[in-house]
């Protein structure tokens, strides 16, 4: 009898899981596979030996089971700020978002409730695994600097909610390739669902599903074991037996908000005793149900961003990072918030400043002493090489250096108080005669040495350069001539004019003239009486001063004078020919010292000593007022040389 009424446990145990079985099979039918990435643990195909997978993951499939959607998003030039550009359906299964190239902008991905997934809020996620819409979502974001490739966000699916698709746009020119399946038994993909306002930029390679199958023969809503006909009248009796949640799995997660299964067993209605689950047979099952739990808040952290640029090109600088404290929260830690630092002080904070040196920077090197002051006498300039050189040694531009440490290159000098001095011009090159005696002529001015161009009436008139000299290209033969008088004044001092003068017939004797009547001249070209005259060229000529007295007295020195190019105005200009400049400097009293000393030569002033402060002993006027002062000056300066 014992066996027997085991056995009979045995089989009603039996029949109790065959009867489980069945409810499962009607209320969770079987799905096709669904397809994974190609570096799941287990892809399509496993088990497919010898037949191909379609792009759903079916075996030996058409791919008629499910709808590829893809396409590439371009983006152009947008604003700075997030940029929504495609939305996920819920059911998508095989998810693949990736930029076509490295830039600077970021995805974002989002709920369609708002609720943040990734890069929400301004906020920059570092690359890992996210868990939301029912799903897990890796998000890759190469840091390589050799790395070309772009951000991506992969999932296998299925989501069971539409997310959102954003870019965080800061660099135009810009493409982003994305593609998911989704099953044609779903119906969340309809007509209705439309993309963003950046839809124009995307090229689309997929078509909406249909919804005509969405509901078939052998969904949920056409069978339920316990289903009773509306036309029956017959009460059941109130069962004794009953399913009652009596105890939880543990929580998913370790800390936040996770999910935990509820374990039903059967009881006895009146004294709420366990029993055998085969005594709830009767009875439909609860089936497995799910509710969410609490644990512990997750530790808060240290989200630490990346390092900004170095503030020197050259040099120590500074470089930041954003370090935030973050807490996770949201359901299987889906999301992060950003909480106050006191809440992650159970760890140290990172630096968010350090010190860095791209290279070392270049410096000022002076290449050369000053130069000789560019004037004998008055203000001058004088100057000297100033490069910028790197740390290698090589001259690079000044643009590398600190322009606010350069040293000064160019540098005034005073060489003393300059005399006011005759300046004169070159002798005219014809003679005002064509035979016997005539001359030549040329301007003198007197002007200030190197501090004024306007002429000036101080100089001494009995120093002043003769501005006639004669000249004498021969005596006249006897010959009957015209004779032309002088021509008359020109009616302008400078450039085009008319002048006019006398014609007479003459004959030359010896160098006597003596008239005669034009008709003796008739056969010979009557000069003309009248013509265009041009003085001088209102144009600059090279004007000059006497040689300055020489530097040394013996022995080789030098004298200088100056030399200036002068309007007709006497004013300075730079249109003279540099090639018939004068010379300014030429060598002098190229014999041996002796040394000598003259009784005669005494000052004639009592303040002799300014002129020697001065430096006027150059010029022979004050040689010879201050012959003293002066010669000792010369003396020293030549025994100094000497030695």
């Amino acid at each position: 009898m014992k066996e027997q009424k085991m056995g009979g446990h045995r089989w009603r145990l039996i029949l109790h899981f065959l009867q489980m079985t069945l409810l499962l099979f009607f209320l969770c039918p079987p799905t096709e596979p669904a397809p994974w990435d190609s570096d799941s643990s287990s892809g399509p195909g496993e088990g497919c030996e010898g037949f191909q997978v379609d792009v759903c993951g079916v075996c030996a499939g058409d791919g008629s089971s499910c709808e590829l959607f893809n396409g590439t998003i371009f983006l152009s030039v947008l604003s700075v700020r997030y940029h929504k550009i495609l939305d996920i359906p819920s059911g998508a299964l095989r998810i693949k978002i990736q930029e076509t190239h490295k830039t600077r902008n970021y995805l974002a991905l989002s709920m369609a409730t708002g609720e943040s997934v990734i890069n929400g809020d301004w906020v920059i996620d570092r690359p890992g695994q996210f868990y939301a819409a029912g799903t897990q979502f890796t998000y890759k974001r190469p840091n390589e600097i050799r790395s070309r490739a772009g951000e991506s966000i992969t999932a296998p699916g299925p989501t069971n909610q539409e997310l959102n698709l954003f870019v965080i746009y800061q660099q135009p020119d810009a493409a982003v390739y994305y593609e998911y399946i989704l099953p044609k038994h779903t119906n969340t993909h309809s007509d209705a669902y439309s993309y963003s306002s950046v839809l124009p930029l995307v090229e689309s390679h997929g078509i909406f599903p249909d919804s005509e199958n969405s509901v078939g023969e052998n969904s949920l809503s056409s069978f339920h074991p316990n289903q009773v006909p509306s036309d029956s009248v017959t009460l059941e009796p109130v069962p004794l037996y009953s399913w009652m949640a009596m105890a939880t799995t543990p929580c998913s997660t370790t800390c936040g908000t996770g999910n935990r299964q509820v374990l039903f067993g059967c009881v006895e209605r009146a004294t709420q005793t366990t029993v055998l689950e085969d005594l709830c047979s009767s009875i439909t099952h609860p089936g497995p149900q799910v509710e969410e739990c609490q644990s512990q808040p997750c530790p808060a952290f240290w989200d630490v961003g990346e390092w900004s640029e170095c503030s020197k090109t050259c040099g120590p600088g500074f470089q930041y990072r954003q370090v935030i404290c973050r807490q996770t929260q949201g359901q299987h830690g889906s999301s992060t918030v950003v909480v106050a630092n006191s809440m992650c002080d159970d760890t140290e904070m990172p630096d968010t400043t350090s010190v860095c040196q791209l290279k070392i920077c270049s410096e000022w090197q002076i290449r050369s002493e000053w130069t000789e002051c560019s004037v004998p006498c008055g203000v001058g300039q004088r100057s000297r090489e100033v490069v910028c050189v790197d740390n290698l040694g090589d001259i690079v531009s000044d643009e590398e250096c600190n322009m606010a440490l350069r040293p000064q290159d160019l540098q005034n000098c005073d060489k003393g108080v300059c005399a006011s001095s005759w300046f004169y011009s070159l002798w005219s090159e014809r003679c005002s005669a064509d035979c016997a005696e005539g001359s030549r002529s040329r301007s003198v001015v007197c002007l200030m040495s190197q501090s004024n161009s306007l002429p000036l009436d101080d100089c001494d008139d009995e120093d002043k350069p003769d501005e006639l000299m004669q000249c004498d290209l021969g005596p006249c033969t006897q010959r009957l001539e015209w004779y032309t008088g002088p021509w008359g004044q020109c009616s302008s001092e400078c450039g085009n004019g008319t002048q006019s003068r006398g014609v007479v017939c003459v004959v030359q004797n010896g160098g006597h003239l003596e008239v005669t009547s034009d008709d003796l001249c008739s056969h010979l070209p009557r000069p003309p009486t009248a013509q265009s005259c041009y003085l001088k060229s209102c144009a600059a000529q090279w004007f000059m001063t006497e040689w300055s007295s020489c530097s040394r007295s013996c022995e080789g020195g030098f004298r200088v004078r100056e030399v200036r190019c002068l309007r007709d105005d006497l004013t300075s200009s730079h249109d003279c020919d540099p090639a018939l400049e004068p010379a300014k400097q030429e060598k002098c009293n190229t014999h041996i010292c002796t040394l000598q000393i003259d009784e005669s030569c005494r000052d004639m002033y009592y303040n002799c000593v300014v002129v020697v402060q001065a430096r006027l002993c150059v010029y022979s006027y004050y040689r010879t007022t201050c012959c003293a002062s002066c010669s000792r000056v010369i003396q020293r300066d030549s025994l100094h040389t000497i030695r």
